[in-house]
């Protein structure tokens, strides 16, 4: 007889309080049988919960509210963080630094010989209390395996409720080796509750891995409902179900695990010739088809421009989850404390001076420049090409004529931001990002080696709460009314990667059999709800440029969501020096009169293919046998 223990029992439905109507009628902390667990629906579908409570949240996780954004998309001031380690090329720091969602020192306690690790025996306030990503992958492969090995044992349940009990564990298994290889690639598919000898192979190649995920999501599809609420075994929580797996957030799941799995990156297999536009297009098609099902569902819709907070931060109530319509799964939530530390995170705490710590992530000028195009359509580069009429950009007004989504989630100098502050705080009414030297800095920008204020000119507010236009800040305490929540997938993001794979095996303007939409028409639709202008026809017509604008359109729509370090590797770019730059933009006090924008070179990252496309392995984890070998480079 096997013993099981429930660490941690939370109702998905709310974020941060618990429920007395858990599913598991058993204490925290409580050793159950075998026996036990399946000897009824509650007792099953509490144990399932855990493997909820072991999703990653990469915004919350640790100290990572202050370093989450891993690309070209963000910059802090600081090197000892993770962001810092990846800039530099040591990948090894990565999944060794305390303060990250990587670290995999799972049981060691806050304050223990130095360690401030996010792990499940863990309750100190400033961190989650869940293992890192790799060791509570490996936990959510192994409830999920004990889950599929023994349902049989599941007799006092109707079958509804076993099927619904299964379905979610061939998800979790699917999901939780998706988050390995997500950063560590190819990942030997583990489907047995390993006890003794552990020999299984590293596969050749990441498809190979990823069709056996692709078959438990299938599984998952077949098993799973539409909608909790209306089950039965569903009632107990209805109305507190949102995060609940169904069958389109296993959908929306199959399809990104086999756009993964085509992406050029995956395509090459670290191999030579490595071409940013070839995908496998047999895995395309296959994603296109799960997406389909997702955008037929009628389950989700696009949030409007007039209510697009709702997906980000403006949540009904202060304990109910944000995301709106387009919210499809999410990892569960944390505290106040941590959600108003990952919500201010991009903006300078001089001016909202809440609990949050000491860093900001600014958003990168090379970022901005490079994604936020112009009012008229274009990318700032197009737009200066000359081809297409004369030019919207005027490089002394910089942040004029841009695109609407480029005003609405980026402060830049001269934004009224504070009206209420007064008195000797007056000063703070307006945001001061203009920087000719260390000495010579506004308010919310670098000073000396100050490492609370904006570092590149910019700050980003996606998730920061304005109301009636006002932002939160000193003088109006509105933060508390809301929670700030990166999703691990919304409803965008399925348009963009249903769009991405289709444009990928049959280009812009051909529609699937499973779906009426072309990627052209998925594209214009997200451009149009912000007041864009469609993608011009000579784009269209060319392959390659579409397929720029495709992951441009991607980048200002999932801008600061922690996406895109992912997607700059998985399309072979990384190693690209416009990919490796970060850059601020810096302009003296009377920058309106007089101009004088200069961007200043802040990194140039260090990224070598295919060495720093995956995180390394430790080295032990390649020492236990054969048939394991360490990630090209390390």
């Amino acid at each position: 007889m096997k013993n099981y223990t429930i660490k941690l029992i939370m109702i998905l439905g709310l974020l941060f309080s618990f429920s007395c109507e858990d599913f598991l009628d058993q204490a925290p902390e409580t050793s159950l049988s075998e026996e036990d667990v399946f000897s009824s629906f509650n007792n099953a579908q509490g144990f399932v919960e855990e493997m909820y409570s072991l999703v990653v949240s990469y915004e919350q996780q640790t100290h990572t509210f202050q370093d989450y954004l891993l690309g070209d998309d963000g910059h802090v001031d600081r090197e000892a963080k993770i962001s810092g380690d990846i800039d530099n090329g040591d990948l090894f720091a990565v999944i060794s630094d305390n303060f990250s969602y990587f670290f995999n020192h799972y049981g060691a306690e806050y304050g223990s010989t130095g360690v401030n690790s996010a792990n499940v025996t863990n309750n100190n306030a400033f961190n989650r209390q869940r293992p890192g990503l790799w060791d509570a992958s490996l936990r959510g492969i192994r409830k999920a395996n004990i889950i599929i090995e023994n349902i049989d044992l599941l007799i006092n349940a109707s079958q509804a409720e076993r099927d619904v009990i299964l379905g979610q564990a061939y998800f979790f298994r699917a999901f939780f080796h998706n988050e390995i290889m997500k950063f560590w690639g190819r990942f030997p598919y583990i489907t047995e509750v390993y006890v003794g000898v552990v020999n299984t192979q590293r596969p050749e190649t990441y498809k190979e891995s990823a069709l056996a995920a692709n078959e438990d999501y299938k599984r998952a599809i077949d098993l799973l409902p539409f909608d909790w609420d209306n089950e039965a075994y569903g009632r107990l929580t209805a109305g507190d179900n949102k995060n609940r797996i169904n069958k389109m957030t296993a959908y929306a799941f199959q399809g990104k695990n086999l756009l993964l799995a085509a992406s050029p990156l995956m395509f090459s297999n670290n191999q030579g010739g490595l071409n940013t536009y070839q995908y496998d297009t047999e895995l395309c098609d296959m994603a296109v088809d799960a997406f389909a099902e997702v955008l037929k569902s009628g389950k989700y819709s696009l949030a409007t421009w007039e209510n697009y907070d709702e997906v980000f931060w403006k949540s009904p109530t202060r304990n109910a989850w944000p995301g709106g319509t387009e919210f499809i799964f999410a990892a569960t939530g944390g505290n106040t404390v941590q959600s108003e530390r990952f919500m201010t995170s991009g903006v300078s705490k001089d001016f909202h001076n809440t609990s949050a710590g000491f860093e900001t992530i600014s958003p990168t000028h090379n970022y901005i420049y490079n994604n936020f195009g112009m009012a008229n359509g274009l990318s700032i580069e197009d737009d200066l090409s000359g081809q297409f009429g004369a030019s919207d950009y005027n490089p002394n007004k910089p942040f004029d004529n841009r695109d609407p989504r480029f005003d609405r989630w980026h402060i830049t100098d001269g934004d009224l931001v504070a009206p209420r502050a007064t008195g000797v705080d007056a000063k703070h009414q307006r945001a001061q990002l203009w920087r000719v030297s260390d000495t010579e800095t506004g308010i919310h920008r670098r000073s000396g080696n100050s490492n609370i204020k904006s570092t590149t000119g910019y700050m980003r507010t996606k998730f920061y709460p304005i109301v009636d236009g006002e932002y939160h800040s000193r003088w109006n305490d509105i933060i508390d009314q809301y929670v700030g929540v990166r999703l691990h997938m919304r409803y965008t993001d399925v348009y963009l990667m249903y769009a991405e794979a289709l444009h990928a095996s049959k280009g812009a303007t051909t529609a699937p059999l499973s779906h009426s939409l072309t990627a052209e028409a998925a594209i214009n639709e997200l451009r149009q709800r912000a007041g864009m202008p469609d993608i011009l026809k000579e784009f269209v017509g060319d392959n390659n440029k579409f397929m720029d604008e495709l992951r441009r359109e991607r980048a200002v729509e999932l801008c600061y969501e922690a996406h895109r370090w992912l997607d700059i590797r998985r399309w072979g770019v990384a190693h690209l020096e416009k990919y490796k730059q970060k850059t601020a933009l810096n302009f003296p006090e009377n920058h309106a009169t007089v101009g004088g924008y200069e961007p200043e070179e802040l990194v140039m990252r260090v990224c070598e293919y295919p060495k720093h496309y995956w995180l390394p392995f430790e080295a032990k984890q390649t020492q236990i046998y054969e048939g394991f070998p360490q990630n090209p480079g390390w």
